[in-house]
């Protein structure tokens, strides 16, 4: 049995700082500084009057003249829902998100620990840690259980919804429910425009004819319909190793580039790094009028070299849109230890040369994208009728190569 947690409005709440009351209110997440200029969650008595999110500042203001923009809050977000899966794992769950505000884990191995009741269990712990306005759903798949998360009340005693009911439940539900999964937000469009309203009418599509038709993402979308889904993987924690300066007055310019040098070298002298060198970094600032700013970075190359580091960082400082009162920097991958060296005598063979170069390269791939952002193509029947028998995707093997 799949858990889903799931808290509406998240990335709201994070730029409110966790309050409820002021939901209560007009509210919008504001645009991020130089992005797109539409509107990000809306708080219920926004939602009341017509706004939703998505919508253009110009459209949403004219609507709700009242209307109250908060500055958005990337830095809050990721702290307060890093404390929502703390609370999660220490009821022993292997927990799964892919975005602020939605969880998942299995809650087969916790039975024993928790006499049976896991979903108690999960609602007492998010109470705990005072995230009680989760809801909470349980089915024998991932896209099943947010479906029923979605339905559900955060007071009402929580039904797991049995296998033999999956396909029932989710044969009334809407196509649009398919854009909850990145990888398929484009295809409820198509579906609606073919007059395919439900997932039940798209589950008794002909898989070879959905195959033809919509590829690799039709057939997830189709076992999804049918109550079928990936297997979880659940997170690996991240272990915080966090600098942050506030700076004396609002800075830009030169005086940020001095502000990150200093950064790098305190991030570089923590005893937590163990020697280790560095590979993904975040650099974030908070501005003077609230709100704050976020950016990674993935190393071409792992190093524990100042001078790199450095260099690999600076051009992101062009890119805050506001001046900032205090900057942060923080590793998320690590590398090697950095006493470990390159090969004395590299290889004459350019074939092995180039074999280490792209090992390097998927590491790299994957420390910003994930485990899955590099693949291969394995053929497996290439003469088969069926497209999708032909070759399957597996992971790209990485040899050992220099730090």
């Amino acid at each position: 049995m799949i858990v889903c947690v799931l808290i509406p409005r998240f990335a709201l709440l994070g730029a409110l700082g966790g309050g409820r009351r002021p939901l209560e209110e007009k509210l919008a997440l504001a645009p991020e500084p130089g992005g797109v200029q539409r509107i990000g969650e809306v708080s219920p008595a926004a939602e009341a009057v017509g706004v939703v999110a998505g919508m253009g500042i110009g459209e949403a203001l004219g609507r709700c003249p009242e209307l109250s923009l908060v500055p958005p809050d990337p830095e809050g977000v990721r702290a307060l829902w890093s404390d929502v899966l703390d609370a999660l794992e220490r009821i022993g769950a292997e927990v799964e998100s892919d975005r602020p505000g939605t969880a998942w884990f299995e809650a087969g191995g916790l039975r024993r620990i928790h006499g049976g009741d896991v979903l108690r269990a999960t609602r007492r712990a998010l109470r705990a840690g005072r995230f009680g306005s989760a809801r909470i759903g349980a089915a024998p798949s991932r896209f099943a259980s947010h479906a029923v998360a979605l339905r559900s009340r955060t007071r009402r005693p929580i039904e797991p919804l049995e296998e033999k009911a999956v396909a029932a439940f989710l044969s009334g539900l809407p196509v649009g429910l398919l854009r909850t999964r990145p990888e398929l937000a484009a295809l409820p469009e198509a579906l609606e425009r073919l007059g395919i309203r439900t997932l039940g009418e798209y589950a008794e599509l002909p898989a070879g004819a959905v195959a033809e038709r919509f590829g690799h993402p039709g057939l997830l979308a189709l076992d999804l319909a049918r109550g079928r889904d990936t297997p979880l993987q659940p997170r690996r924690p991240i272990e915080p190793l966090v600098e942050r300066i506030d700076l004396p007055e609002p800075s830009s310019g030169l005086q940020l580039e001095r502000a990150l040098g200093l950064l790098i070298a305190r991030l570089l002298a923590r005893p937590e790094r163990r020697g280790r060198t560095l590979r993904a970094l975040v650099l974030s600032g908070r501005f003077v009028e609230g709100g704050t700013w976020r950016s990674s970075a993935t190393l071409r190359r792992a190093s524990a070299e100042p001078e790199r580091i450095e260099l690999a960082l600076r051009p992101r400082l062009a890119e805050l849109p506001a001046p900032v009162e205090s900057l942060a920097l923080g590793a998320e991958g690590f590398g090697p230890p950095a006493h470990e060296q390159p090969r004395l005598i590299e290889s004459e063979d350019p074939a092995a040369a180039r074999r280490v170069r792209l090992a390097e390269a998927v590491r790299q791939a994957r420390s910003a994208a994930g485990e899955d952002a590099a693949l291969r193509v394995l053929e497996v029947d290439p003469g088969s009728r069926v497209p999708e028998r032909r070759a399957v995707l597996a992971p790209y093997p990485v040899e050992r190569g220099p730090a």
